[in-house]
């Protein structure tokens, strides 16, 4: 049995790339284990090694070249082959990957390079480690750091106590010698074991396109993204909260191939009108089955953390929605389902970041200054915050190493990170000071070569707020499948991703309309009468009410607290900040991220118990 089997016990997918050089014989020894599939290179030796499900890997080879996509793409062998025979060099594949419909990693082998890259949105994430004295790539941090025996980095566990953590310092794994590649950059690894070249495939489009050209543009990649995931048949489920995110979502699979099941959690929030609004979308699809599940059946948030042990290879703030995130699962499978959609992702695309503006200002005035007493009026925004944020002009390297003084400092007001570069990052009055110091210090060593995702403020935040709900939609992927029902969130496709972007956020983002891109796209598709919402359901009575509720396992999580002993934080004052849910200071003071640490430390916990080989304390 093989480190990387005992650790993914429960028969989680994975695979490891490897160089075409007689190093990797032994690294793929070393993955041996039950249902170990391996794809060879030309030469015979293993090129990539793991487990996967036949649907999920499309390969052509041609001579000593090939292309394998992992995930869901679904292109023609045939296309593929004719593109794997014309390659001559794996930098010769940006164009072709930007083309593809769908979320998968692509693998790529051509004159003894080997090119390996996720997907834009962070749900397919790549790393690369050396191992046995070869550079590999893989899409799971923990694998790497089981096959090198690597320890957890204690500072990088501190930088993801930050709420938020700013770009790029998620980037980094947490586990020393162990690497990530950037969303939309590949990694290339050399057959004779030389450093391992890091390389930029995608850049953001210029948002330049009206909405009129757009909006055809948005509605031709979302409708390929859905019928990506239907075109197989069956049956399928999907969200239907009443949103127009997953109603677009809704709407489009029911065109497709596959029986479609609608499922709505209702909130418990009495002002929720959630349901109506799925209620009418439901009766305008026909063939489609409506499944209603009762709002006090509902695990609330926070509910069942201390029973979670899935192997993730980061902490995700994720685990405290997990069980209502997977309370549709038996019953959806019963049902038949084999895939279930969600229209989580719209909000960042389909809408966009105010901080647009910030620019738009200094290039439009007339048009920018109508906006944004809009937008004030709408957001009640204060004035003098305001123009304090549209008046600063630092640099994203300026802003991030100013970040780093003021991380115990109170929160300004949101219309300062709404119109910045983002929402400054803050620790809270339980995160020691050690903790703080490796905070400051990872800060401080990534502040000397960090780089914006974009020169726009506003397009840098749209981006930073897909790379951040990719990684938590990675890690629900992962935990819904485990569970039996893998999940898929078509909005967060790379070709979706561009299309949304390229829009002119003057008429992506207005105070005047809800979500208009949306809306366009899907006029035809989407009757009038459902794209006609204007307002969003907030769950904030049902996290309330969570708290209150799951308070004793809180206290217990705390009492038994890795992060405590790891010396990150002060177990005494989250105890009595969980005894008092209705403290005014939680309004303010975020929990969330500290909760995730400290229940993917104590999965780490179960995993190292089971198989005793995965070291996860610093030395």
């Amino acid at each position: 049995m093989s480190v990387v089997t005992d650790m993914l016990r429960h028969g989680e997918p994975y695979f490891v790339v490897l160089p075409d050089h007689e190093a990797g014989l032994a690294v793929a020894r070393r993955l041996d284990g039950p249902h170990t599939r391996i794809v060879r290179h030309a030469s015979g030796r293993p090129w990539i090694v793991g487990r996967w499900s036949d649907d999920e890997l499309t390969v052509a080879q041609a001579g000593s070249a090939g292309i394998a996509l992992l995930g869901c793409c679904p292109i023609d062998p045939k296309t593929l082959a004719r593109r794997a025979g014309r390659l001559r060099d794996v930098v010769e594949l940006d164009a072709f990957a930007a083309s593809l419909t769908g979320s998968f990693h692509l693998v790529a082998t051509a004159a003894g390079r080997v090119r390996f890259q996720g997907s834009v949105s962070n749900l397919r994430i790549a790393h690369h480690a050396q191992v046995d004295g070869v550079q590999v790539g893989c899409d799971r941090a923990d694998v790497l750091a089981a096959l090198t025996g690597a320890a957890i980095d204690e500072r990088q566990v501190a930088v993801r106590l930050l709420w938020p953590a700013p770009h790029p310092l998620l980037d980094t794994p947490l586990w020393r010698g162990v690497h990530g590649v950037p969303a939309g950059r590949y990694a290339i690894l050399e057959s004779g074991g030389r450093p391992v070249h890091i390389a930029r495939w995608w850049t953001p489009p210029e948002p330049v396109r009206s909405l009129a050209e757009g909006a055809p543009l948005v509605r031709d990649a979302l409708a390929d993204a859905v019928r990506a995931r239907t075109a197989a048949g069956g049956t399928i489920s999907s969200d239907l909260s009443g949103g127009l995110d997953s109603t677009a979502v809704c709407f489009l699979a029911s065109t497709g191939d596959s029986r479609v099941l609608a499922s709505t959690w209702p909130g418990l929030d009495p002002t929720d009108d959630d349901l109506p609004w799925a209620r009418r979308a439901a009766a305008r699809m026909p063939g489609v089955e409506h499944l209603v599940w009762r709002a006090e059946d509902s695990p609330l948030v926070y509910e069942g953390l201390l029973d979670i042990d899935d192997p993730l290879d980061e902490p995700t703030i994720g685990m405290l929605d997990r069980a209502r995130a997977l309370s549709h699962v038996p019953n959806l499978t019963a049902a038949g389902s084999r895939l279930h959609l969600t229209g989580i992702g719209g909000d960042h695309l389909t809408w966009c970041s105010e901080g647009y503006y910030h620019r738009l200002l200094r290039r439009r005035p007339v048009a920018a200054i109508r906006q944004l007493r809009g937008f004030r009026a709408l957001f009640t925004w204060p004035l003098r915050p305001m123009l304090g944020a549209l008046a600063d002009t630092r640099s994203y390297r300026r802003w991030f190493a100013g970040a780093a003084g003021d991380l115990r400092q109170p929160l300004p007001e949101p219309v300062r990170g709404t119109l910045g570069w983002t929402s400054p990052p803050r620790l809270f009055p339980w995160v020691t000071d050690h903790a703080a110091e490796l905070v400051v210090e990872a800060m401080r060593a990534a502040a000397e070569s960090v780089e914006p995702l974009s020169d726009d403020r506003g397009m840098h935040a749209d981006i930073e707020q897909i790379l951040v709900t990719g990684r938590i939609l990675r890690q629900w992927e992962q935990m819904s499948r485990r569970a039996g029902l893998p999940m898929a969130s078509p909005f967060l496709d790379d070709r979706v991703i561009s299309a949304c972007l390229s829009v002119n956020p003057l008429e992506r983002v207005t105070p005047w309309r809800y979500k208009p891109l949306l809306v366009e796209a899907m006029r035809g598709i989407v009757p009038d009468e459902c794209l006609a919402r204007t307002s969003k359901a907030q769950a904030a009575r049902d996290a309330a009410l969570g708290l209150r509720r799951n308070r004793a396992d809180l206290i217990a999580l705390w009492d038994q607290s890795r992060l405590a002993e790891m010396g990150l934080v002060d177990r005494d004052r989250l105890v009595d900040l969980t005894e008092r849910p209705d403290d005014p200071s939680l309004r303010h003071a975020v929990l969330y991220s500290t909760i995730g640490c400290e229940v993917w430390l104590r999965g780490l916990d179960t995993m190292e118990r089971s198989s005793g080989d995965v070291a996860t304390a610093a030395p």
